[in-house]
C-alpha cells in the first residue's frame, strides 16, 4: 500500500491513498484524516486502507483523481520523534580515514541522534538556507514509521512494529557538524529540516527486496541532472529491527516515531558512488590528498529515487532545489 499527504491548508495535511504506479489517488478521510491518525490506530485502519488501495489499483475507485507529487507534503509532515542512525559503517570508516578522526565507538552499538521532527519538507519544496557558507550537503536515506513500541523490545518483535517505509534527504550543514559532534552531545544547527519523497509504502510493496530489515535496492542520486551515485541498502550493518531495539532500550516509542538509516554507503564506492557530498569529499581526501567536490550552491537541484525490480518508482522522487532564505 502507498500513502501520501496532500496540502489542504493545515499543518498535517490530508491523507490520501496512492496507486501502485503513483498515477491516481483517493482521499482516506472516511478512515483517517492524517497519517498520524492512521498510524495511531493502525490495526483498525490498515485493512480498510488496503481495501481501497486494491480498488484503486483495479480502476474501481469512483472518487479517484490524478496524483501530483508537487502538491504533496512529507508523508508525515511532522513527527513526535525523529531519530536518525549511521547504520552503514562504511560511511563512518571513510570519514575517519580521510580526516584522521578518533571516534570512540563500540562496533556492536549503532550510532543515533535525535533530529528535528517538527518541520519535515515535501519532495518538491524549495529548500531555503541562510547562506552557502553553511556548506550545504545532502544524505540519501530510507526511514521507517513505527506504531507504539514497548520498552525493551527485541529485534524479532521490533520488526512487527515497522509499518511504513519512506525515502528521504537528510540535509546537513557541514560547517557546523564537526564542531557540534566534538562537543559531545550531537548535531543541532548542522541538521535542519529533512525532506521526504511523496509516498510512504508498506514493506510488502518491496516484495523480496525488503529482507532482513533492510531495503535491498539502489538509491539513485542525481545532482544537477548528473548521476552522483546509486548505493544499495543491502549493506546496512545494523538492520532496522536492531535500530528499533537500540532506540527502545530504555523507553517506549510512540506511534509515528520516524527512524532513519543514515546515508546509504557501499564498500564498492568506486563503482556505485555515494549518496552524500561529504563521503565523496572524504574519498577524494584519501585518493588525492584534498577534497575537490564543492558543497551545494543556491540553484543546485537534487533528485533521489528508488526503483523496484520492475523499473517503477517505489516512493516517488524527491526533486528539489536549494535557494537563499528570505
Amino acid at each position: 500500500m502507498k500513502l501520501a499527504t496532500l496540502r489542504n491548508g493545515n499543518r498535517d495535511g490530508q491523507l490520501v491513498i496512492v496507486s501502485r504506479d503513483l498515477r491516481r489517488a483517493t482521499l482516506a478521510g472516511g478512515i483517517a484524516g492524517t497519517l498520524q491518525a492512521a498510524i495511531e490506530q493502525w490495526d483498525r485502519c490498515e485493512p480498510l486502507l488496503q481495501a481501497i488501495y486494491q480498488r484503486l489499483n483495479d480502476g474501481l475507485e469512483a472518487d479517484a483523481f490524478d496524483f501530483d507529487s508537487r502538491l504533496a507534503m512529507a508523508p508525515l509532515p511532522r513527527a513526535y520523534q525523529w531519530a536518525d542512525a549511521s547504520a552503514f559503517l562504511n560511511h563512518g570508516n571513510l570519514m575517519e580515514q580521510a580526516y584522521k578522526l578518533d571516534i570512540k565507538k563500540d562496533p556492536g552499538v549503532p550510532i543515533l541522534y535525535q533530529g528535528a521532527g517538527d518541520d519535515f519538507m515535501g519532495p518538491c519544496d524549495d529548500y531555503p538556507v541562510q547562506g552557502e557558507e553553511h556548506q550545504i550537503d545532502f544524505e540519501g536515506e530510507v526511514a521507517v514509521i513505527l506504531d507504539d513500541v514497548p520498552m525493551g523490545v527485541q529485534p524479532a518483535a521490533a520488526a512487527g512494529h515497522i509499518k511504513l517505509l519512506m525515502l528521504l534527504n537528510d540535509v546537513s550543514l557541514r560547517a557546523h557538524l564537526f564542531k557540534e559532534v566534538s562537543i559531545g552531545f550531537g548535531p543541532l544547527r548542522s541538521k535542519p529540516s529533512t525532506v521526504f519523497a511523496p509516498v510512504a509504502v508498506t514493506p510488502d510493496e518491496l516484495g523480496r527486496d525488503w529482507c532482513d530489515g533492510r531495503v535491498h535496492l539502489d538509491l539513485h542520486v542525481h545532482c544537477n541532472g548528473e548521476l552522483f551515485g546509486h548505493p544499495n541498502g543491502a549493506e546496512m550493518d545494523f538492520s532496522f529491527p536492531e535500530l528499533v531495539m537500540h532506540l527502545a532500550r530504555t523507553r517506549k516509542l510512540g506511534a509515528g516515531t520516524v527512524l532513519g538509516s543514515g546515508t546509504f554507503s557501499n564498500r564498492g564506492w568506486r563503482e556505485v558512488g555515494s549518496a552524500c557530498l561529504a563521503e565523496r569529499r572524504a574519498v577524494e581526501m584519501i585518493e588525492f590528498g584534498e577534497a575537490r567536490t564543492q558543497f551545494l550552491r543556491f540553484g543546485d537541484r537534487l533528485r533521489f529515487e528508488i526503483l523496484g525490480r520492475d523499473g517503477h518508482s517505489v516512493f516517488g522522487a524527491i526533486d528539489h532545489r536549494f535557494v537563499a532564505a528570505e
